[in-house]
């Protein structure tokens, strides 16, 4: 692991000084369902993630990502983020990264290319914190990664079952 993804862990682990966490509103509950996302996407060049309700942007965020990031994850260890139409199948207020939303990579057509060449998939593809302001460091395992207050309000927004289009 390099440099700076040791510092980027090690942020990770200290934690945040969230104000909910502060105050023991943790995680942070979804916001009304009229207020949240029904859709997000990602355009890995522009390092720009949207929140979408009803086909307009509510929210946008600079991201970071894996650190190979052109092109899509084919195999455990590759550091690249996926392209295509996924879904957030599961929410973690308890990630070592702050918060964690999971993308459902790899799906069937992932397993299928990568047991063609013999080789694992790869997994555990979030959208998470642990970023510290300003960074432009693409320094993730093929995550997609914000600033932990941007996460915090990215969690408020996105249900399980929200679709995400990686572009590249």
């Amino acid at each position: 692991m390099s440099a700076w993804r040791w510092m980027f862990a090690l942020l990770a682990v200290l934690g945040p000084s969230s104000q909910a966490r502060e105050h023991g509103d943790w995680p942070p509950p979804l916001l009304p369902a009229a207020q949240q996302a029904d859709a997000i996407r990602v355009h890995k060049a522009q390092r720009r993630m949207a929140l979408l309700r009803g086909g307009r942007t509510i929210a946008t965020y600079r991201i970071v990502l894996g650190g190979a990031p052109v092109g899509h994850k084919r195999e455990q260890g590759d550091q690249r983020t996926p392209e295509g139409d996924y879904r957030i199948t599961y929410r973690n207020g308890r990630s070592r990264f702050h918060l964690s939303l999971r993308i459902s990579y790899p799906d069937a057509a992932d397993r299928r290319q990568a047991l063609a060449r013999g080789v694992d998939p790869g997994g555990d593809i979030m959208i998470h914190g642990a970023t510290p302001p300003g960074s432009r460091v693409d320094w993730t395992e093929g995550c997609i990664a914000v600033t932990n207050t941007e996460m915090e309000a990215i969690w408020q927004r996105v249900p399980v079952g929200t679709p995400i289009s990686i572009e590249p």
